[in-house]
């Protein structure tokens, strides 16, 4: 959209100021921060607000600048009672996911995208699926599908085994897993497509913290890659990044 259109349309107030400014220059300012609205069209996946740290306000006003410049507010590690308040101001459609702690609100005529791709987010036991529905939940914004397949640890290799099938059909996997971390290993030793560690700080006593399935997964003799521990919304977006590209390479 050239200069002169997006005044025009300022002027006759089809376009708020802030909105203006996020499509000239790629990011809207408000008293909170500055919101990047173009990360989407820059790098293929959506901006979210980080939750912790910032007052309900803030975290409410980023919401509504999001939703008026993107069509779209994800919140990540965010509480229910605060969800509700943000979703009540932000005045959009919202979905809280309770277990992942995250918040999407969507404005009235956004359509969200959807990729020929399939991620699984797997896990070694419940513990694991708050950074695994993180993952989750930012990998279906980016618009891929997603097969969540849940308690595999290995403890029992059995139960890793009897779901190869579902794993081998899938694009890129986003394995959770605290401990010492070996789920992943297992798992890519296993499949062909591109596994993403995530380490979870589930566990106790030394390394319980997840310093040790971090280190784990670094010292892996099967091919993966591994992001920082709790990191469930990095996990997901390299996730939703590497659907992209299967979905780009299909007919």
């Amino acid at each position: 959209m050239e200069l002169h259109d997006i005044l025009e349309r300022v002027s006759d107030g089809e376009l708020s100021p802030q909105e203006a400014q996020a499509r000239l220059a790629g990011y809207a300012t408000t008293d909170a921060g500055r919101f990047d609205a173009a990360r989407e069209r820059r790098r293929g996946i959506p901006e979210a607000i980080f939750a912790p740290g910032k007052t309900t306000e803030e975290v409410a006003t980023l919401a509504r600048t999001a939703l008026e410049t993107t069509g779209r507010a994800i919140v990540t590690r965010i509480d229910s009672d605060e969800a509700a308040t943000v979703e009540a101001r932000a005045e959009g459609q919202g979905t809280y996911h309770e277990r992942a702690r995250c918040l999407v609100v969507r404005g009235d005529g956004f359509e969200a995208p959807e990729l020929a791709a399939a991620v699984g987010v797997v896990t070694g036991g419940t513990a694991d699926r708050r950074p695994a529905g993180e993952a989750a939940v930012i990998v279906e914004e980016i618009g891929a599908d997603v097969e969540r397949v849940e308690d595999v640890g290995v403890a029992s290799l059995s139960r890793v085994i009897d779901q190869l099938p579902r794993l081998r059909e899938l694009d890129v996997l986003v394995v959770a897993a605290g401990r010492e971390g070996a789920l992943p290993t297992v798992v890519a030793g296993l499949v062909s497509a591109p596994v993403i560690g995530l380490p979870v700080s589930s566990g106790y006593g030394f390394g319980g913290d997840g310093d040790a399935a971090l280190r784990g997964m670094l010292q892996s003799c099967s091919v993966l890659s591994v992001v920082n521990i709790d990191a469930g919304f990095v996990a997901g977006t390299q996730a939703g990044l590497i659907a992209r590209a299967v979905d780009d390479a299909r007919p």
